[in-house]
């Protein structure tokens, strides 16, 4: 073997062993939740994520927003705090649109549960909970 194959096989060796990491790195930056469970919404679950120092929270694809007056995301701290956070639909989203990702206030600690909270009806329309809480 030639020295300009070894370089390049060695190389090559670097370049996939840094994309390997790299991947590592970018999925333990990530946490999924258990699937939602509840009488609304019962579709999906949620992505955690760190980007650009922001701890942010996203909806699958498939989720289904309930078909209920006011759905809001609420989350649910290690400590049993409950944050009402912001709604799913808001009048800007037209349609079928809704707030797929939020990002988590910096006065909520960590988050061990996500539930899709109906405010009009102060009722739990389904929650998704995280193996240990992310932040």
């Amino acid at each position: 073997m030639n020295i300009h194959k070894a370089i390049r096989l060695a190389t090559r060796a670097l370049m996939m062993t840094t994309v390997l990491f790299a991947v590592s790195a970018f999925a333990q930056n990530m946490h999924t939740s258990s699937d939602f469970q509840g009488p609304k919404a019962n579709k999906g679950h949620v992505t955690h994520s760190n980007r650009d120092g922001k701890s942010v929270l996203t909806l699958s694809d498939d989720f289904v927003v309930p078909d209920t007056p006011d759905p809001h995301w609420q989350l649910v701290d290690s400590d049993g705090n409950v944050y009402l956070v912001d709604k799913l639909k808001k009048k800007a989203f037209i349609g079928d649109k809704y707030q797929k990702e939020i990002v988590v206030p910096s006065y909520v600690k960590n988050v061990s549960k996500v539930v899709i909270w109906c405010a009009w009806a102060e009722a739990n329309l389904g929650e998704a909970s995280f193996s240990s809480p992310v932040k």
